[in-house]
């Protein structure tokens, strides 16, 4: 039974990361903030993989995991938007597309509409670019390599990548809204 708990257990960790995250990139402190933002990767993938590998999953799991993601990726873009290590119009827009995406559900949830939440392929791109972006910048601020040249190219994929992925779903849900007040 404790075995089975083990990804929820990890996820719960990864939101406990975020606070520290935060208090690590207010002091300025980016290579430890670095570590943890790592750290909470690998549980992100560990929790993944033991509950599909060993059968774990459960209906608290999938709904606290994507938002344990959600949190640790605000934290670390809020916090590097008001040190000035990332534009702060970047934050707007992964915000205001996540906010989008949000309000699109529970409207269609309120509606009683079925919502499939099957991220699209650029969807995962903008969450790896994400991720991307704020280890490099970590990096960047940590002195460990020099990655100016590599922030820029992320900076503006997570754009790209954010404003498609948004367009895509809210163009999905009325597309599939349509058909189905067709029917």
């Amino acid at each position: 039974m404790l075995f089975t708990q083990i990804p929820n257990l990890l996820t719960l960790l990864r939101i406990l990361a975020c606070p520290v995250l935060v208090l690590l990139l207010y002091e300025r402190q980016y290579e430890a903030a670095l570590w943890i933002f790592l750290a909470a990767g690998i549980t992100d993938g560990l929790d993944g993989f033991i509950a599909k590998r060993f059968n774990c999953v459960t209906p608290f799991g999938s709904m606290l995991d994507p938002i344990a993601d959600k949190l640790l990726i605000a934290s670390a873009y809020t916090m590097l938007a008001l040190l000035g290590d990332i534009p702060f119009w970047l934050l707007v827009v992964v915000m205001f597309r996540d906010i989008v995406i949000i309000v699109g559900y529970l409207i269609l949830v309120n509606m009683e509409r079925d919502v499939p939440m099957n991220p699209s392929y650029t969807s995962k791109l903008n969450t790896f670019m994400q991720i991307c972006l704020v280890v490099a910048v970590l990096v960047q601020q940590s002195e460990l390599f020099h990655v100016s040249a590599l922030i820029i190219v992320l900076i503006a994929g997570v754009l790209t990548t954010t404003v498609i992925s948004g367009i895509q779903y809210v163009w999905y849900w009325a597309i599939r809204y349509d058909m189905e007040t067709d029917t």
